[in-house]
């Protein structure tokens, strides 16, 4: 498999994870939303209509990052699975885990976008490990250095969630509410968030690829503390359905042994 096929693949994986990653300053907003004061009805009377419970306030666009941002500051790791497919075909599934201190993720991405094989990436604070089949010797990583300027290191950097979703944030376009359903057996509000590609792109210094949208719209499916819990999207042909959960779970992150790590 050659090594650009291959960072194409990957490369859809942090666009994804950047929606579940803390990391933005910002404060709530209020939303505007204030309760109604209940009416008042003499004391003779008792045929007042019972009280409707008030309107529940859903998230927008001046709320939705702050809040989910309040949310995720809360947990210090949490799970990631997903699947993506072309023309519906599966291309590939990933499983992994991040971590927010310390910065880390460790993905697993099996498929045929990886010859059926499995390929490894294990990023720590600014340090990269990728074990691609095909590139690398099996059961080897190659270190990279995300401040690097060639396409694995460009990678790497674009798996830093905390950089994603601060330009995710200066890019947002929309967010609408599209209803509440159930999933998984927990009842889920539904969103629709748009962002403009290429605001986020120049938050994070990269330049627009040719062909790309200019927008690009997220499923996004949150719980009652504003938590993401599953995410898709479509771009240029590609499906991505992910689902995050195991928040706050133990777990632990390390590099590959210096027996495994090679060099170009």
């Amino acid at each position: 498999m050659k090594l650009r096929t291959a960072i194409a693949a990957v490369a859809t994986v942090p666009l994804a994870l950047g929606l579940a990653a803390c990391g933005n300053d910002a404060k709530p907003e209020a939303t505007g939303y204030k309760p109604s004061a209940p009416a008042s009805t003499p004391a003779a009377t008792n045929t007042a209509a019972p009280v409707k419970p008030a309107p529940v306030a859903h998230l927008n666009r001046v709320t939705f990052v702050p809040s989910m941002n309040a949310a995720m500051t809360k947990q210090k790791s949490w799970r990631v699975t997903g699947k993506m497919t072309a023309n519906g075909t599966t291309v590939l599934t990933m499983d992994g885990f991040q971590t927010a201190k310390p910065l880390a993720m460790s993905m697993e991405m099996t498929g045929a976008a990886f010859q059926g094989k499995t390929a490894k990436m294990v990023m720590i604070k600014g340090t990269g490990y990728l074990s691609i089949p095909g590139v690398t010797p099996a059961g080897k990583y190659l270190k990279i250095n995300t401040g690097q300027s060639d396409q694995l290191g460009e990678l790497l950097e674009g798996g830093d969630p905390t950089k994603i979703f601060k330009s995710f944030d200066s890019s947002l376009a929309s967010v609408k509410f599209v209803r509440t359903e159930t999933i998984g057996g927990e009842k889920l509000d539904r969103y629709a968030v748009t962002v403009n590609t290429a605001k986020a792109l120049a938050a994070q210094g990269k330049k627009v690829p040719a062909g790309l949208p200019k927008t690009l719209t997220y499923s996004m499916w949150m719980d009652k503390s504003h938590l993401v819990r599953r995410l898709s999207f479509d771009l240029s042909g590609v499906s991505m359905v992910m689902s995050m959960s195991e928040y706050n779970k133990p777990v632990s992150i390390t590099a590959p042994p210096a027996s495994k790590v090679v060099s170009r």
